[in-house]
């Protein structure tokens, strides 16, 4: 669950057919409210974790001290404020400004409270859900914020919004405002249990704050908010600063005690990693998250970090890592044999870059919904096959009888033969070596260019390149700008590029956005791979219709199943904790949530500062 995309943006601070399904109408009425069962949290495993009453979340330190502020890097550039269509790069850090119906837990898998509502009412029927506003709640000029607000930002973002929130919200029929503090969402379903707590992540929006504007067109205009900080200043494509807001109308609620405690969030951009990670080193930048195992390895010997100025740490998760990828884009003719995508994969050697660039660090990752109990693994379980079963004829017959594996080499960068059974898939698909060129039976040389936006990824793309370089490919590999790179990706203007397809543990209707294929054809999509199969599309709709956890975990798994035996992708690799490098000027809670590094609980330490300040300054 969760529409993971830029458009909807993280705060900055924390880092989701051929078979006809029965669907109920949406002219159903929805149950009377003497019906509906009125609860303070949603969640599609059980009963929540926490009561009612819950003072706040577990994790964070409820008396954090306010004060002080954060400098973190972004990398790339923004040129516009609004981060909720297609056009313009948006500036991170822009949900702050917002507040959601409901908020995630970050310590349960697929659970809501309260933010915007405290309270929410579900009919037994499944055919609507009702939100009753925080009276409290206000945006930033004192307005109330009222169920016309919600009515008028689900209509606008699904009108005139990222092409994605159309299908992301594709079941709802209609929003309505009972009265200023009620909202109905109306669904032409049922069976979408999930559809509730999509709804409650809606990012509320001004309705009075977008009078004679234009929706659709980027905007540097400072937005009017409702959340915990506001914009206080910026430079395009150079820095971006916001404000703590002192007046914050939830501030108190169980949702956000002891979150957002720094005054000032400041983000540096810069264009160049290297840059980027120097400019920590020196302080301009106060905290980052390093990706690199490379650098994480041997770039912080520093003598910041030697004096103890400079903390460093992994921080563990159980984050489903989803899938990181060379993604291969089956728009391009050359791509569409399934053969020969897998002999792409065949000469991916990740053992010797594991071993040479990585230090060891990674897994590698052999499914979509890997570091979960949604990942296919073995052969398939009778439950899966029952899934499967109604696409026998329609599917590689591997699905039902072969346990999928990646290819697995000795590490020497020279993969004989792995190299060996390539060439043959290629041959069967008609490919032939001439001149040392594979060509096609019109003369035609296999040669694609790998996309990327971080020069980092070189170091992986150029070995790789060089492996397609022995099948006779030609793999050109071209380093872009982020802005560039987007404008690409929503135009699907790539061969391959690497990409990643993250999951949480209730997959829902974020899957149509990934793999649907009417999603293949819509600009701005993540059907970054251009899949297009009936097949897909069914299991899509059984995931969302799933009516309990087993029944999604079958279906989530035959769909990773038949996406692994498609041969979409080359995998690549995932980690399952955060590395952490910041300025000893924070105090942080005890422990981490589960599923994020939840940096909004952290704080400013004013005898931490103190403290750092002088050693920097040479002081005793």
């Amino acid at each position: 669950m969760g529409m993971r995309r830029r458009h909807l943006l993280s705060t900055g601070l924390v880092l989701a057919s051929s078979v006809a399904l029965p669907r109920a109408q949406a002219q159903q009425p929805a149950a009377p409210a003497s019906e509906a069962r009125r609860t303070h949290a949603l969640s599609l495993l059980g009963e929540p974790a926490l009561p009612a009453d819950f003072p706040h979340w577990p994790w964070v330190n409820p008396n954090a001290p306010k004060g002080g502020e954060m400098v973190r890097a972004a990398q790339g550039s923004f040129d516009s404020l609004h981060a909720y269509i297609l056009r313009g790069t948006p500036a991170i850090g822009l949900g702050l400004l917002y507040d959601t119906l409901m908020v995630q837990s970050l310590d349960e898998a697929s659970t809501e409270y309260g933010l915007l509502a405290e309270a929410v009412d579900l009919p037994r029927d499944g055919l609507s859900v009702t939100f009753l506003l925080n009276a409290k709640a206000r945006w930033h000029d004192g307005q109330p914020i009222t169920a016309a607000d919600v009515v008028w930002s689900f209509d606008t973002l699904r009108e005139k919004g990222h092409p994605s929130y159309r299908s992301y919200w594709g079941d709802v029929a209609e929003a309505v405002a009972e009265d200023a503090r009620r909202v109905t969402f109306r669904f032409r379903t049922s069976e979408n249990r999930e559809l509730s707590q999509i709804i409650g992540q809606l990012p509320v929006l001004p309705k009075h704050g977008w009078e004679g504007r234009d929706f659709t067109q980027p905007s540097l205009t400072i937005p009017l908010g409702s959340g915990p900080y506001r914009i206080e200043k910026f430079e395009p494509g150079r820095s971006i600063t916001y404000r703590r807001v002192a007046d914050y109308w939830g501030r108190d609620l169980p949702t956000r005690k002891g979150t957002h405690n720094a005054d000032l969030l400041r983000f540096e951009y810069f264009r160049d990693t290297t840059v980027m990670l120097e400019a920590f080193k020196a302080g301009q930048v106060e905290l980052r998250q390093e990706n690199v195992a490379r650098l994480w390895a041997t770039a912080y010997d520093f003598p910041a970090l030697q004096r103890g100025l400079v903390k460093k740490e992994e921080i563990p998760n159980e984050i489903p890592t989803g899938m990181q990828c060379f993604a291969l884009n089956l728009r391009r003719p050359f791509f569409q044999d399934r053969r020969v995508r897998e002999a792409l994969g065949l000469v991916f050697d990740f053992e010797w870059m594991n071993a040479n660039l990585f230090y060891g660090s990674y897994t590698r990752t052999s499914s979509y919904f890997s570091n979960s109990e949604l990942a296919a693994t073995g052969l398939p379980s009778e439950g899966e096959l029952m899934v499967l079963s109604a696409f026998r004829g329609r599917v590689p017959e591997e699905v039902f009888t072969t346990e999928f594996r990646l290819p697995v080499s000795d590490g020497t960068n020279n993969n004989r033969e792995n190299a060996r059974k390539a060439l043959a898939l290629l041959r069967e698909a008609g490919w032939t070596v001439k001149e040392r060129r594979l060509v096609n039976d019109k003369g035609e040389p296999f040669s694609f260019e790998i996309l990327l936006y971080d020069a980092t990824f070189e170091r992986i793309a150029l070995p790789y390149a060089q492996a397609l370089q022995r099948l006779g490919i030609e793999a050109r590999v071209r380093t872009v700008d982020p802005a560039q790179y987007q404008v690409r990706n929503d135009s699907f203007d790539y061969d391959m590029m690497v990409a990643s397809f993250p999951q949480s543990l209730s997959p829902g209707n974020e899957q149509r956005d990934f793999w649907n294929s009417a999603k293949a054809k819509e600009n701005g999509s993540r059907n970054l791979l251009g899949i297009a199969d009936p097949v897909v599309d069914a299991l899509v709709e059984l995931i969302i219709a799933a009516p309990d956890r087993q029944a999604l975990i079958d279906r989530t798994r035959a769909l990773d199943r038949v996406l692994l035996w498609g041969f979409y992708v080359v995998p690549q690799w995932h980690s399952r904790s955060f590395r952490v490098a910041w300025w000893d000027k924070f105090g942080r809670p005890e422990r981490t949530p589960r599923y994020a590094l939840d940096l909004s609980s952290w704080w400013v330490d004013a005898a931490k500062e103190r403290a750092l300040t002088a050693s920097r300054q040479g002081q005793p």
